[in-house]
């Protein structure tokens, strides 16, 4: 992980702030470099810092005792990482893993926790994206549980999409799988039903999605009940009463 200074957002949660708000934060702000595979935190650790993707993306992770691994749901430039800090949960039991190498900012603990504590903007912003993960977060079970792998792997795909926006992701499908929560086999075969179909190319770790379109047409209805609720309480007017 590698630490430089930014004035500028990319993320969506902090550029919805006022502008004087976001301008008094920057200074709290450090933007950093994720790698593939980093880990942002572990079960049951301490977090130090809340994480606003711009370029990368986050998996939300739970691991089973037999090591089996599904993710719960995932952050890029839409919402934040770290959302127990001000929750006052501290830890979780679950791990945030970097599915999509990129940059993010972050914010010391206690300095989220003094800005959540003012009743500002940013809290006001915070709360509203901890709703739209909930609604993320709940429809990724209903789909792990209700729609076959080829459905499930296009809505993670287009979630990862809209989070990066752009339509190259190096990603393995040994990675897809474990986010997905099935054999790799099963994974290789949904890719290969989506390549044959001229949906995506996948290569040596690198998958390129061709067609977003036949995406949407092939994706089960989590995706867009995600999209649309994010939408919602982040449209055109997001400002606090």
């Amino acid at each position: 992980m590698h630490r430089s200074s930014e004035s500028t957002a990319g993320n969506r949660l902090l550029d919805a702030l006022p502008d004087d708000e976001r301008t008094r934060l920057v200074a709290h702000l450090d933007r950093v470099t994720l790698s593939l595979g980093d880990f942002i935190y572990g079960p049951g650790g301490c977090l130090d810092h809340i994480y606003f993707p711009t370029t990368s993306v986050v998996s939300l992770l739970y691991t089973m005792e037999d090591g089996m691994t599904a993710e719960m749901g995932l952050a890029g430039n839409d919402g934040a990482v770290g959302i127990a800090l001000f929750l006052g949960g501290d830890t979780t039991p679950n791990r945030a893993v970097v599915q999509l190498a990129g940059s993010a900012y972050r914010m010391a603990a206690n300095i989220v926790r003094q800005e959540f504590a003012r009743g500002g903007p940013l809290q006001y912003l915070l709360l509203r994206y901890t709703q739209a993960l909930i609604t993320q977060i709940s429809q990724t079970a209903v789909c792990n549980r209700l729609h076959s792998v080829e459905q499930r792997l296009c809505r993670w795909l287009l979630l990862s999409r809209d989070r990066v926006e752009t339509d190259e992701l190096a990603m393995t499908q040994e990675f897809i799988s474990n986010m997905l929560g099935g054999r790799r086999e099963s994974v290789t075969v949904a890719a290969g039903r989506l390549q044959d179909a001229g949906l995506i190319r996948y290569s040596r770790g690198h998958i390129s999605i061709i067609d977003r379109r036949g995406l949407e047409a092939g994706v089960c209805e989590c995706y867009r009940i995600v999209r649309d609720e994010y939408d919602r309480l982040f449209g055109a007017d997001v400002s606090p009463a």
